[in-house]
């Protein structure tokens, strides 16, 4: 095997140490990959300025495919959520939860689970971004990543 395929292979794997150098691909995988580095990680398009989250080949608003990888804040304000209460067995454990979208300081929005008390949550609640790794053999077994209060330590 080449030292580049190797070297590809390593900055590919879910949860190991991806290197901005190699200019990794605006995919998922790479926005999980850096999730599990405890970074929110978007794209910005290098033409129109619009920051991609999740990230994208191609830019919605310009339809350009020169990109480049930003960190984000990771704060941003709740724009609307929805309460579970009956989940499938894989989110049983959680119930109830909250699942919303976040208006993020850079202009992005992200969707994500809202760990906050259901009598707390409102539409504009200040929140950010924290992570942990999975621990789960089955789906989904990458890093995860949650919104809690700005003032959750």
């Amino acid at each position: 095997m080449s030292g580049v395929q190797e070297r590809r292979e390593s900055s590919t794997s879910i949860g190991g140490e991806i290197n901005l150098d190699l200019k990794p691909p605006p995919t998922l995988e790479s926005f999980y990959q850096f999730c599990a580095q405890r970074k929110l990680m978007g794209v910005r398009c290098e033409s129109c300025k619009a920051v991609l989250l999740p990230p994208r080949m191609l830019c919605p608003r310009c339809g350009s495919s020169n990109s480049e990888w930003v960190e984000l804040k990771g704060t941003g304000e709740l724009l609307t959520y929805s309460a579970i209460h009956v989940a499938t067995p894989t989110f049983q454990s959680l119930v109830p939860y909250a699942v919303g979208i976040v208006s993020l300081t850079e202009g992005a929005r992200l969707p994500g689970i809202i760990r906050v008390k259901p009598e707390d949550l409102r539409i504009g609640l200040e929140l950010r971004i924290a992570f942990e790794p999975s621990t789960s053999k089955n789906w989904p077994s990458w890093p995860r990543y949650f919104f809690v209060r700005t003032d959750t330590p």
